[in-house]
């Protein structure tokens, strides 16, 4: 697993959730990948409860399957979960981009530029996990500018399933159209024009079905 540092107060649990959602979205925990308690703990220098809490989190939201007396195993993909979780940011998304629209300021338009700079630098395939956690990054951004920030939190392990998906678009799709999306959605909030706003993060948003073919071809074994 690739590990974040711990950050300040942060607790045991929060820290082991942190670190296993991240590695799961980048691939370093498979789908139908088998994961140990114990080792999981190891590796992060915690003990077994706040493993095994966060864990019991993520099952909560079907992405980690538990078996009595037996090692976890990450979940395959099912697509009825990833729509699920599409439709929940979709829903969101939409409504907060329009806010954005009307609050943002030209310091908020100039920090999601430079975002957008740094999402074009990683943009040759090489730094997927670099790319995305921009991606995320700039989403967040959104949320906190329309003053948002703790839905954005809240959503953040339902949108697992759907992040997974995006994750796998980034290393497998060719024509990637992420950071064109970014640039183009800034221009309009610049602009102010929530209707082309919200019908862009619409389009955005569901990309993955657009996708879809080209993600199935190259990580067959990861989808139910």
């Amino acid at each position: 697993m690739r590990l974040s540092e711990r950050m300040p107060r942060e607790s045991g649990r929060d820290y082991a959730l942190r670190n296993i959602k991240a590695n799961i979205v980048n691939l370093e925990l498979v789908p139908g990948s088998q994961i140990s308690e114990n080792e999981l703990a190891v590796e992060m220098g915690l003990s077994r409860t706040p493993v095994r809490e966060a864990l019991i989190e993520l099952s909560k939201v079907e992405i980690i399957e538990s078996h009595p007396q037996r090692k976890s195993t990450v979940s395959l993909i099912d697509y009825d979960l990833v729509e699920e979780s599409r439709f929940m940011r979709n829903l969101l998304e939409c409504a907060v981009v329009e806010l954005v629209c009307e609050m943002a300021g030209p310091m908020d338009v100039e920090r999601l530029n430079a975002n957008i700079r740094l999402q074009s630098f990683y943009l040759d395939g090489t730094y997927t996990n670099e790319l995305m956690a921009l991606d995320n990054q700039f989403h967040g951004m959104l949320f906190e500018i329309a003053k948002k920030s703790r839905i954005f939190e809240l959503i953040q392990n339902i949108a697992i399933h759907f992040d997974r998906v995006r994750g796998m678009a980034l290393s497998s799709v060719k024509d990637l159209k992420v950071v064109q999306d970014h640039q183009e959605l800034v221009e309009f909030i610049r602009q102010r024009d929530a209707k082309a706003a919200r019908e862009l993060m619409e389009v955005h948003l569901n990309r993955y079905k657009i996708d879809a073919a080209e993600i199935r071809e190259t990580y067959p074994q990861y989808f139910k």
